[in-house]
């Protein structure tokens, strides 16, 4: 279920996917926000929206953030705002595969007491996959 429409609007997009979802008995539905910012005011906004037009027709499960390893500071930044607005459950940590070590990782983790849940190794579709703390702390110290 996607819709292509130019210009709908995201939080419209996403309650119509999820009555969809429910019309055709699907146990799973993702809603992808890329491209928000968090010092963009408006789409922060209207990401609050999409989370609560949702949660009218149904419960929200899981909240991924998606990270880019190579973040620094920002990241934290983001994920303090994205937590806030969304409430976010788990990370998602990508671009592992170069020769970023993705250590912002670690200061969003305990900030906000979310578990990092998988991570980026490359960009194909079989590039996800699940984190494994010991793996990550060795890439930190090169190991």
């Amino acid at each position: 279920m996607r819709s292509d429409k130019d210009g709908a609007d995201p939080a419209s997009v996403a309650f119509d996917s999820v009555k969809q979802a429910k019309v055709h008995n699907v146990d799973v539905l993702l809603v992808d926000t890329a491209g928000r910012l968090q010092n963009k005011t408006g789409l922060m906004d209207e990401l609050g929206k999409i989370s609560r037009v949702i949660q009218k027709e149904a419960p929200i499960s899981e909240v991924l953030l998606v990270l880019d390893a190579t973040t620094g500071q920002n990241g934290l930044n983001q994920a303090r705002v994205f937590a806030q607005v969304a409430g976010v459950t788990g990370i998602v940590l990508t671009k592992l595969d170069g020769t970023a070590k993705g250590g912002i990782v670690v200061a969003v983790q305990r900030e906000l007491g979310v578990p990092v849940k998988l991570v980026g190794l490359g960009e194909g579709p079989d590039d996800l996959a699940p984190f494994d703390a010991e793996q990550f702390v060795d890439g930190l110290l090169g190991q």
